[in-house]
């Protein structure tokens, strides 16, 4: 008798939450979704974990519809607070998130999670569903981002059904399958702290560093150790914030409790690959204060994260101790910006003149909101000709995307001069590795939704397959590389998106 792909692929799964209590978690049955059907499945992340082609069949779909619970321990959701647009909110939790377990991947373990799959005991006054649109930008964007070589969560597959929901509108149910080593959050050290429950803090912070930064072990137990602990997360989210504004990258939504702990991008509702560059740009049209707008987020990172460094203090101990850790971002998080944006430019180091250049260029930039994706991607391919054709003809494409040609002309010396004496063509091939070809810009989700939502899923498959390589051709998808539609800037994205 021919087994089941369940069967087939180990699921040894362990609780997310092993060895701790059911303060940190409340076992949760998923809600049976009707007429289940495949929208989407990551075939690459499954074979990267060893899976066999035939893995996504009948049996997967309805364990990743929620219809089909195969694990031991009952899937779970967790429980956790946190700051909503800069005000404290007090219990939140995964309200219509559930995990089914940790599985062992040849990418080390990795928490599989169901987003969509009904109430939790944290939903609050919510349905515990996600809708086909939210889902599939979800599904898309973390792929994209793995892609960009940028920290995210993963998307394993997309599910959907013929269930309603309503939301702005009545729309079709969907449920993505999203991984990640863990998907602990700033917010659940911050639920601990808040409710003074020091020993379910420790109990918390000791399970996050054995299981995510046992490297810490080695370090004296107790302060020492924590402080650490925060160092490194004030790390981690500085390179992301980094990597995010350089790409131009516009989260849209970024709560304490949307906060990776490991520094990776999760949570994606609101975001937005800008389109002309607009420092000021505010992505989420419930951010009526523009509190998350694309220039402000790395101040916005900073101040989570002495939320999160009030949360340890009880840990800590020391406000001093913890205050150093946290005001490494200060120096940190512009030092990795201008190597970030160094790259953009080809340059294989920084040099202390080099954050002029910068700023000057996206002063320049932002001047007239010039396509950010089109901008960098022209600029390499500018430099890979710069020997063979001198300066004028290489640049032409660049400059004709400037209405002010003389402030783009008055740039472009000293960049010139920066290359001198630089490999033009090593330069170029780190620019066409830094600055992707393709993003997921608004309009081109809406076109797949748009597609999904009649049951044509094709634009999905091909923008998956797509955006997990930005930096290559994809010479059929020629136009995905253009400029947006002029309806695109019309595009209008909620918490709910």
């Amino acid at each position: 008798m021919q087994q089941s792909s369940t069967q087939r692929i180990s699921l040894d799964w362990r609780h997310p939450f092993d060895a701790l209590g059911t303060d940190f978690y409340s076992p949760v049955t998923p809600t049976a979704l009707s007429n289940v059907h495949w929208v989407s499945r990551n075939f690459a992340l499954a074979q990267e974990w060893g899976w066999p082609d035939d893995a996504f069949d009948n049996d997967w779909l309805a364990v990743l519809a929620g219809n089909t619970v195969v694990t031991d321990n009952p899937p779970c959701a967790s429980v956790y607070s946190g700051h909503q647009f800069g005000i404290w909110a007090g219990q939140l939790g995964d309200g219509r998130a559930l995990s089914l377990g940790v599985m062992d991947t040849p990418s080390g373990p990795q928490e599989i999670q169901l987003k969509g799959a009904g109430k939790t005991p944290y939903s609050r006054m919510g349905d515990g569903r996600a809708v086909l649109r939210s889902s599939i930008r979800e599904y898309l964007c973390s792929e994209a981002m793995h892609g960009l070589g940028i920290p995210t969560t993963r998307a394993l597959a997309l599910v959907g059904s013929s269930d309603r929901v309503l939301r702005e509108e009545i729309e079709t149910a969907a449920v993505v399958t999203r991984v990640a080593p863990s998907f602990l959050r700033f917010g659940h050290l911050q639920h601990f702290a808040a409710n003074g429950q020091t020993g379910a803090l420790k109990t918390l912070v000791d399970f996050l560093i054995q299981t995510q930064f046992n490297g810490l072990l080695q370090l004296q137990a107790g302060a020492p150790r924590y402080s650490a602990l925060l160092s490194e997360i004030t790390q981690r989210t500085a390179s992301l914030l980094a990597k995010w504004q350089a790409v131009g990258f516009c989260h849209g939504v970024m709560n304490t409790d949307n906060m990776s702990l490991l520094g990776l991008t999760i949570d994606y509702g609101p975001f937005q690959f800008l389109d002309g560059f607009d420092p000021a740009h505010i992505c989420n049209h419930s951010d009526h204060q523009g509190r998350y707008a694309y220039a402000r987020q790395p101040q916005v990172a900073y101040w989570n994260l002495y939320c999160l460094g009030q949360a340890l203090l009880p840990l800590i101990e020391d406000q001093d101790m913890a205050v150093q850790a946290l005001e490494t971002f200060k120096a940190l998080y512009p030092a990795l910006a201008d190597r970030e944006f160094a790259q953009k430019l080809g340059l294989p180091n920084v040099l202390a003149q080099d954050h002029v250049l910068i700023e000057s260029l996206l002063k320049l930039l932002a001047a007239e909101k010039t396509d950010f994706p089109i901008f960098w991607r022209r600029l390499s391919h500018a430099v890979s000709r710069l020997q063979d054709q001198g300066p004028v003809l290489a640049f032409e494409a660049v400059k004709d995307l400037f209405i002010n040609r003389h402030a783009w002309e008055a740039w472009l010396p000293s960049y010139l001069q920066r290359l001198e004496g630089l490999n033009t063509e090593q330069a170029a091939a780190i620019m066409l590795e830094t600055n992707p070809k393709y993003v997921l810009r608004n309009h081109l989700g809406e076109q797949a939704i748009a597609q999904a939502k009649i049951g044509n899923f094709t634009l999905v498959d091909d923008l998956l397959q797509v955006l997990s390589s930005p930096y290559d051709e994809h010479p059929r998808f020629e136009h995905w590389a253009g400029f947006p539609p002029d309806w695109a800037s019309s595009i209008s994205i909620s918490c709910s998106s």
